[in-house]
């Protein structure tokens, strides 16, 4: 096996990098997983997670893990209401029939044709809590946030916040759409979208919005108009989390000192972009318990590559970060996972730098596919028909 007697090291504690960690611990490699949280309860988790049949259902597969996602996941996460800007229902996919063969959907969305198609749903934190406890004791190395590394005998010398420093055989970079790992691998700078999302969690959802609570029936909502969309929905612990999201322009809103723990002036800030966007969505941004992520949408050009090395690649949003109107960016995190890890341990390739070359040419053009996939959904959700034209798409998928 190409990693016998090496010690492998992923940078990063999503979900692209337990399960590499998880597939390679069932064929016996040593790994360790490099997280920055001190803990698994620290980080605001997002949205829940639709799971593909061709990429993150069949990771779980792989995983052996399929019978325990199953027994997570929330049955109504997936059902959507579309709304118009007043909070008028013009769909509601709770009480539609459904007749589809190969259901399929997202909170974000996936293709505009299939973007009513239920897949099973899962809150991110039941997920990770999966993932990781698949893993051996003590593969996961909390509160290591990574600083720098620099080439050393076969591998590399990895140096953490904590004054800690360790050698490894080889590196995997799954540290997200940030990640510290990608410029050790490629120069090339992510492309602006256009479209800028301020995310919202509002912890003890029931008492601190009860009626936008109560409106999800455990669901989605979809709301557009104006060139602009407000999606949110529920999860098992209770919260509700939200995204509203607009064509801005690049910067705009780091660039106006918006202070994000004062939620007046945020909500101020609302009540002037989304200005005609009824009062019934106030409550998103004057509730208690309120915690706002500031996300603006980047992708990375759909030609992009770089020089393979021997004893590092990345995977994940650190390797074809895009936005996520496709739903598929912690599809292709698992599924690049699996490619990897089946390439490193199987016998089908002479040396790892082969290996390693095949894994990243067929993860960059899917994720190229993806993508693109992703803007044009962009593009249509975006448009000053939007919300007839999606709430035409889900009649068509949800009619006998």
């Amino acid at each position: 096996m190409l990693l016998q007697n090496k010690q492998v090291a992923v940078i990063g504690g999503g979900m692209g990098g337990l399960l590499l960690a998880r597939l390679l611990q069932m064929k016996n490699v040593s790994v360790k997983v490099y997280e920055r949280d001190r803990n698994d309860q620290v980080r605001v988790q997002g949205a829940p997670l639709d799971l593909h049949e061709d990429s993150g259902l069949k990771a779980m597969k792989e995983a052996n893990l399929l019978e325990e996602f199953y027994q997570n996941v929330r049955s109504n996460a997936s059902k959507a209401r579309i709304v118009d800007q007043k909070l008028e229902l013009r769909f509601d996919e709770h009480e539609a029939r459904h007749s589809h063969k190969d259901e399929e959907s997202g909170i974000h969305g996936n293709s505009i044709q299939n973007i009513s198609k239920p897949r099973p749903e899962i809150d991110r934190s039941e997920l990770r809590s999966i993932l990781l406890n698949s893993l051996e004791p003590e593969t996961i190395i909390w509160d290591s946030q990574f600083v720098s590394m620099k080439k050393e005998n076969t591998g590399w010398r990895i140096y953490l916040k904590n004054d800690f420093d360790f050698y490894a055989d080889f590196v995997v970079g799954a540290d997200g759409s940030h990640s510290k790992i990608r410029p050790y691998l490629s120069d090339i700078k992510p492309v602006y979208s256009g479209i800028t999302m301020l995310e919202g969690t509002i912890y003890n959802a029931k008492e601190n919005v009860p009626q936008l609570f109560e409106f999800s029936k455990g669901g989605k909502v979809l709301a557009f108009g104006s060139r602009q969309a407000i999606m949110y929905g529920t999860k098992g612990d209770g919260s509700l989390m939200f995204l509203a999201s607009s064509k801005l322009p690049e910067n705009q809103i780091e660039q106006s000192n918006l202070d994000f723990t004062d939620h007046q002036q945020v909500y101020k800030w609302f009540k002037e972009v989304y200005k005609d966007w009824s009062p019934q969505w106030d409550a998103l941004f004057t509730s208690k318990e309120l915690h706002f992520i500031l996300r603006p949408q980047y992708y990375f050009p759909f030609n992009q590559s770089w020089k393979t090395q021997k004893n590092l690649t990345m995977l994940g949003d650190a390797a074809h970060r895009m936005p996520p109107f496709a739903g598929k960016g912690a599809n292709l995190a698992l599924l690049d996972a699996v490619d990897l890890a089946e390439n490193l341990t199987s016998n089908q390739f002479s040396d790892i730098k082969t290996a390693v070359a095949v894994f990243e040419e067929q993860m960059t053009k899917r994720a190229a596919a993806a993508v693109k996939e992703t803007l044009e959904n962009a593009a249509h959700l975006f448009s000053e028909n939007a919300l007839e034209r999606l709430t035409a798409v889900f009649k068509k998928n949800n009619t006998n």
